[in-house]
């Protein structure tokens, strides 16, 4: 099941509260605004700790630096009011008592409402006293055909084209990187020579290693050598032929 039917489907199971680790912001909320426009126009809030609430002239700065004013928020919606509630970065709250308690309020009265409440943040963290009360909903980052939509737009942009065996090499190596990567890491091939070439990809990977590097964990060894440079293995070498689509 893709992230869209998912989603879809929690909203209308009147799943009350879910969870989404991400670091793609711009991403998750544009497929959340999607999801509240197939499902009647839903109004959609957005909080973050700095600016509040976000959107509706009449909640602007709502619960400004005040997390459980933001959670007080939902409660004041009227009952029969379909509505999404997008809070960012809340991990960092959720090990708050009074917090705590306040979503899982939220969660009794959220199920027998039009509304839904979901949580934004970089990384999974949720304590275990709130573990029945969330849902957790992977994100992934782009596939194939957002990643070819992506390169296009920006190609069609600078008037140029690409061969289609380049255009599928950038796409496979852009495989992994989240949108936000993508774009910096084209950003900076458009700047190093004006347009986007097959060499690119060596960018792209570099650009991986910088991700890899920052877990502290693994580094990233880019290679030339070809699957037919490898001795033996025939099963293994076949498998992988088959999933082409790998990240790297």
């Amino acid at each position: 099941m893709s992230f869209r039917e998912q989603l879809d489907l929690l909203l209308r199971a009147r799943y009350p509260l879910l969870y989404i680790p991400t670091q793609e912001e711009e991403r998750v909320e544009a497929a959340i605004a999607e999801a509240a426009r197939r499902q009647g126009n839903r109004a959609v809030y957005t909080w973050d700790f700095v600016e509040g609430f976000q959107g509706n002239p009449n909640d602007q700065g709502c619960g400004r630096r005040n997390p459980l004013q933001a959670l007080e928020f939902g409660e004041k919606l009227p009952p029969d009011a379909p509505a999404i509630l997008i809070l960012r970065d809340f991990h960092r709250f959720l090990e708050d008592v009074a917090v705590a308690r306040k979503l899982r309020n939220l969660g009794r009265a959220f199920k027998s409402q039009p509304k839904n409440l979901i949580l934004l943040a970089p990384h999974l963290a949720i304590p275990d006293d709130l573990t029945e009360v969330l849902t957790v909903v992977e994100f992934p980052l782009p596939q194939t055909t957002e990643i070819r939509q992506e390169l296009e737009r920006l190609l069609a942009g600078m008037g140029q084209r690409l061969d289609g065996r380049v255009l599928d090499e950038l796409v496979r190596s852009c495989q992994g990187l989240s949108m936000e990567r993508i774009r910096r890491v084209l950003a900076r091939a458009i700047a190093l020579h004006g347009e986007l070439r097959a060499d690119d990809v060596d960018l792209v990977l570099e650009e991986k290693r910088q991700t890899i590097r920052q877990t502290q964990i693994l580094d990233f060894y880019p290679t030339r050598a070809e699957i037919t440079d490898i001795g033996g293995l025939d099963n293994l070498k076949e498998w992988l032929l088959r999933r082409g689509g790998v990240i790297f």
